[in-house]
Order: C-alpha cells, then sequence, then structure tokens
C-alpha cells in the first residue's frame, strides 16, 4: 500500500470510530399534560428543530402554569414554560431568583370566567348573586381583583368558592357553581367531555374584558442561563420554529402530540390547539411584530394591573420579567 493510500485508510478508520458531536440534554417543563396547545413543542422535537440546535430536549408534564415556576428557579428544569404574571409575584417573593422570560408564548392568556348558558350569566356584572368556582392556585383566579376593577364589579355580591381543579367542570356542569375560573382551552372542553353542547358554554375571555396582561412565555433559570446562552439561544429558535409550523398545519401537528398522549380524543385536542392559536399565540399584535416578542409599554401596563391583585414589595418593570435578548432576528419570526 502507497504512503497516500495508507494515510487515507487511516483517515477513514478515524471517522468510523470518531463519536458523533455530542447534543447538550435540557430538560424543559411544560405547564400541563400533553395536550393541543402543547403541540408545538412536539413539533420541534419531531421536526428535529431542537436537534439542529445541537439539542437533547427532554418534555415533561407539569403542576399548572404557577407552581411550574419554583422547578425553573430551583434548576430542577433550567427552561420551562409558565404564567408570566405569576412569574411578576415569584420573583417579588424570592428576590435572589431572578427567573425570566424569554420567549412571549401566549400574546393573550387564555385566564376566563366560564359559565353556562342556564345561569343568565352573559357578561361580567351577571357574576353578582352567583357562585364562583375557583382553585385557589389557578392562574385565572389569580387576576380576578383586576377584573373587578375593570368591570365594576361589587365583588362582595359574588360568592367565591374554592374548588379543586379536577371537580371545577363537572361541578359547574351539575350546577353546584354558577360559574368557573381556568384556561378557555382547558374548561371548555373539559364541559364538552362531560356532555355539554358546545352551543350552551359561555366563555368570557379575560383579555376582552379589560386585561391587558400577557400569558404564559418560556423562562429560563438566569445561572443557567449565564453559563449556557447558546443553548438558551437554540431552544428559542427551535421552539419559534415548532410554534410558526403549528399554526400553518394545526391537522398535522396534532399527530406530534398524540403520539405521547394516546388516550386523548384527537378531535378535541385539535379543536382545543385550534382554539388556542386563534385566541392566544397568533394574535392581532403576533401576526404584525412576530411570534415571541412583546410590547414592553403594554408588559408595564400589565405589571400595573397585577399590582391590583398583588402588593408588590418592590414592583419590577418590564425589564426585569422579560428580556428579548434571545430572540431570533424579526424576520425568522413572521409567520
Amino acid at each position: 500500500m502507497t504512503p497516500l493510500r495508507t494515510l487515507l485508510a487511516a483517515a477513514l478508520t478515524l471517522l468510523a470510530v470518531a463519536p458523533a458531536v455530542a447534543e447538550t440534554d435540557v430538560k424543559f417543563a411544560l405547564d400541563w399534560k400533553f395536550e393541543g396547545p402543547s403541540a408545538p413543542y412536539f413539533v420541534a422535537l419531531d421536526k428535529g428543530y431542537y436537534k439542529a440546535e445541537g439539542l437533547n430536549v427532554t418534555i415533561d408534564s407539569g403542576p399548572g402554569s404557577v407552581a411550574g415556576i419554583a422547578r425553573v428557579a430551583a434548576g430542577t428544569y433550567p427552561i420551562g414554560f409558565f404564567d408570566i404574571n405569576s412569574l411578576m409575584k415569584f420573583r417579588d417573593q424570592n428576590p435572589d431568583k431572578a427567573v425570566k422570560a424569554v420567549l412571549m408564548v401566549y400574546d393573550e392568556p387564555p385566564f376566563s370566567i366560564v359559565t353556562l348558558k342556564k345561569t343568565g350569566i352573559a357578561k361580567p356584572k351577571d357574576l353578582e348573586g352567583k357562585t364562583l368556582g375557583a382553585p385557589a392556585p389557578d392562574g385565572a383566579f389569580a387576576q380576578w381583583k383586576a377584573f373587578v376593577k375593570e368591570n365594576g364589579i361589587d365583588a362582595d355580591k359574588v360568592k367565591i368558592e374554592n374548588v379543586g381543579f379536577p371537580v371545577r367542570e363537572p361541578m359547574l356542569a351539575a350546577g353546584q357553581v354558577d360559574a368557573i375560573t381556568g384556561f378557555s382551552f382547558s374548561s371548555f372542553f373539559n364541559l364538552r367531555q362531560k356532555g355539554v353542547p358546545a352551543e350552551d358554554i359561555v366563555v368570557m375571555l379575560m383579555s376582552k374584558y379589560g386585561l391587558v396582561l400577557y400569558g404564559n412565555a418560556i423562562m429560563v433559570n438566569p445561572d443557567y442561563a449565564k453559563a449556557h446562552p447558546e443553548v438558551v439561544k437554540g431552544f428559542v429558535k427551535a421552539t419559534i420554529k415548532g410554534i410558526i409550523e403549528t399554526a400553518r398545519d394545526p391537522k398535522a401537528a396534532i399527530a406530534s402530540v398524540m403520539k405521547r398522549n394516546e388516550t386523548a380524543d384527537e378531535a378535541i385536542e385539535l379543536a382545543r390547539l385550534e382554539m388556542a392559536l386563534r385566541d392566544n399565540i397568533v394574535t392581532a399584535w403576533v401576526k404584525a411584530n412576530g411570534v415571541g416578542d412583546v410590547d414592553p409599554a403594554r408588559l408595564a401596563k400589565s405589571i400595573d394591573q397585577v399590582a391590583v391583585t398583588y402588593d408588590f414589595k418592590a414592583k419590577p418593570t418590564a425589564a426585569d420579567i422579560f428580556t428579548g435578548e434571545y430572540l431570533p432576528p424579526a424576520a425568522e419570526r413572521k409567520l
């Protein structure tokens, strides 16, 4: 064998035994179960968007849009998907844990009051004299005082009953409460699964009744972000691709959810996803400005509204809560 052939053979041998470039493992926590609205993350996984950024992402379900923030703060999950309004309160209570949002997903939150036509509740003031079922840790119920203020409701005339998440919709369906707080796309379809006809369900989105709040966002552990900025950038970029792909073809996207939740009803999860896309993700602002960013003036105003429901020790600024430093250029975020 000639020297050249010997070198080539040696080079080929090295290539054959060389290990593949290691991907960075990333644990990502959702707010809730594997349902329709979680499609963008599974699409990004199945389409290889995370892998293209050198990431091996593991996606886990979560305990709710509020409680899961502590997981990110502790570093159990360096990246999570939770409520930005609850983040404001969490940071105020834990000033040494500077968790920050890096990608806005729900440009308008799914916070809602859900009721049935038979109750006669058609507008916020109609809640007076009624019983409202609300889980104490519910992200929607956390906005109750601001909702009351914006709509001139006499809160003393509304009976609040603390109910568990699992029994919230069954109690409404059974007439044990007159209305409930919850995420629109959760409560609506939970009622449908209980046999309540769609035309009998009334959903009042708080965003349509005076609240300028944002909703759930991707947030990161500050120490992790400082140590791994490229990982955060890659995760954000891939997730945005997943959101855009899901918005373009929800029917295809829902297949990625069903692979992980085979007991779910595909038609219901598709409808749940389409509701979230319409009401919360693909808003007029997002269509004009792209996926993932916020309007700082609106975010500042939302902090003022949260201050109606919560007494800040040190009121945060918009820059304390959200940063766009990990977002790709606007051109890459257009729907």
